[in-house]
């Protein structure tokens, strides 16, 4: 069985305590793993070790240049451990393993583009300013913010992780990162492979256990200077109370429910595979997951009939196996959650065009399995249209205008991704702009870039991550203006009056 410590100050750790959490494989119920449960007190330890890594130690005094080396080398070993990586993510979380292959790679590609960045910073400089005053000079100079407390979610372990440090270590911070208790042991490796590249002892530290208590220790912690956290609204909303205690920086990435407007002269091949791709990707486990697609009324009832065929076609099975599209979810809890939510929209109404709260067949006894599934005819202020399910679980709705279509697609306290598809571009660019939500795709769905900035409006959360937008989030501007005139400033004391 695979066991796992904390890592704090450069060295790998029990909890203080000696506590245990299991790590569990979702495809067949099984323990695989234990990793340390840590509490306030080994928490406190990892923040005290990154302050004084990040007040006293070399990282943040490092040339952008030398960082990046070590990013670099971080990337390589993703690079070259991307197999086991990968099944090891798979194991963890569930998905299959292309997928997991993708993020992977995508997780080394993050650390190189903020590699790059970090390069870029050390060119820029000093940004020097015209003042109305010639007796002064000023400079604006930028410095990274201190001590990070980082918090991931389960749906992309390895992928959020590279997210939060990539542009926090290349900006000159210093982390402590806080896994889910679900899939703990990605982080694991990355923080082994950021040791074994270079990073001083202290600079990343890695606390595993559960969120009421390692993520709440983190969150309240008055020595950290920033909280990164992405997951679920409700979770979100007590880190930014606790950051607003010491006005601590804060960026969350929430939860979603994202529409994507399908325009009647849309080929159906193409609106077929974004929906789809839009929806089931990672189960459904997606924050910008396109959960609920509107139809113009004339493809309607086509492109509804074709979607239970294709959804029907979806091999399932464990993550491990070949061909596997559909993976289990996350946790008997996830499932659970997930089957209420289909069972409650169909006793309010709803019509369950395919899958639905059953366990799909041929998935044997064992893990987490769901159908994906179709729902439509549900009233349109109903729970399952405008919640979040995380799940593979597709609201289905028809309009009759494009009026129409942007009202329904707006009316949402969501706002982190849409989509639009037609064959009309200057039709797709116009709903683009009307649409209230960080980030819109046209004519695709899910596409995420680490070049692009990502995150929401409205209650999906606050701040961006990725691109050079991800990366001023680690970072404090400065002023420094000098007085440059020999003549003294005699506002108090006149040059008659002086001694």
């Amino acid at each position: 069985m695979l066991r796992g410590q904390l890592f704090i100050d450069g060295a790998w750790c029990a909890a203080h305590a000696g506590a245990l959490m299991d790590v569990i494989d979702p495809a067949s119920e099984q323990v695989f793993a234990q990793v340390a449960s840590a509490q306030a007190r080994d928490v406190d330890a990892a923040v005290r070790a990154a302050r004084r890594a990040f007040d006293t130690g070399p990282w943040p005094r490092l040339s952008g240049c030398e960082r990046a080396r070590v990013l670099r080398a971080m990337a390589v070993a993703l690079r070259e451990q991307l197999e086991a990586l990968a099944r090891l993510e798979v194991r963890d979380n569930g998905k299959p393993l292309p997928e997991a292959r993708w993020d992977v790679g995508d997780a080394a590609g993050c650390f190189e583009y903020y590699a790059g960045l970090a390069e870029q910073e050390d060119k820029r400089g000093a940004e020097h300013l015209d003042l109305p005053d010639g007796r002064f000079s000023s400079r604006v100079t930028r410095q990274p913010v201190g001590v990070v407390g980082a918090i991931i979610p389960w749906n992309y372990p390895l992928l959020m992780a590279a997210w939060k440090l990539a542009p926090a270590l290349a900006a000159g911070c210093t982390v402590v990162l806080k896994p889910s208790e679900l899939t703990p042991m990605s982080a694991l490796e990355l923080v082994r492979i950021g040791h074994a590249a270079g990073l001083p002892p202290g600079v990343l530290n890695l606390v595993t256990g559960l969120g009421a208590t390692a993520g709440q220790a983190l969150s309240e912690h008055k020595s950290v200077d920033k909280l990164a956290f992405t997951g679920s609204l409700a979770t979100g909303s007590k880190v930014m109370q606790a950051a607003a205690r010491d006005i601590k920086r804060v960026s969350l990435e929430l939860g979603g429910k994202s529409p994507l407007i399908v325009f009647a002269d849309t080929e159906i091949e193409q609106a077929l595979e974004w929906i789809m791709f839009g929806i089931f990707w990672n189960q459904g486990q997606v924050c910008s997951a396109t959960s609920r697609v509107l139809i113009e009324r004339p493809l309607y009832a086509k492109l509804l009939e074709r979607l239970a065929q294709e959804v029907a076609r979806i091999p399932i099975g464990s993550g491990m196996k070949e061909g596997v599209l559909l993976g289990p979810l996350v946790s008997q809890s996830q499932l659970d959650k997930v089957r209420a939510a289909i069972t409650r929209a169909v006793q309010e109404g709803a019509s369950l065009v395919s899958g639905g709260s059953e366990r799909p067949p041929g998935c044997g006894d064992k893990g987490y399995f769901v159908a994906p599934t179709i729902i439509a005819d549900m009233r349109l202020d109903s729970w399952i249209w405008a919640e979040e399910v995380f799940g593979p679980v597709l609201c289905v709705a028809a309009f009759d205008s494009e009026e129409e279509a942007l009202r329904l697609a707006n009316d949402s306290r969501f706002g982190l991704a849409a989509a639009v598809m037609s064959r009309d571009l200057e039709r797709c660019d116009r709903v683009a702009a009307a649409l209230q939500a960080g980030v819109v795709w046209i004519n695709c769905s899910q596409p995420t870039f680490c070049e692009a900035p990502w995150g929401g409006f409205k209650q999906s959360g606050i701040g961006r991550e990725l691109g050079r937008w991800g990366f001023e989030n680690y970072l404090e501007i400065k002023q420094i203006t000098r007085y440059d005139s020999r003549a003294p400033w005699a506002w108090y004391i006149q040059a008659g009056q002086r001694d």
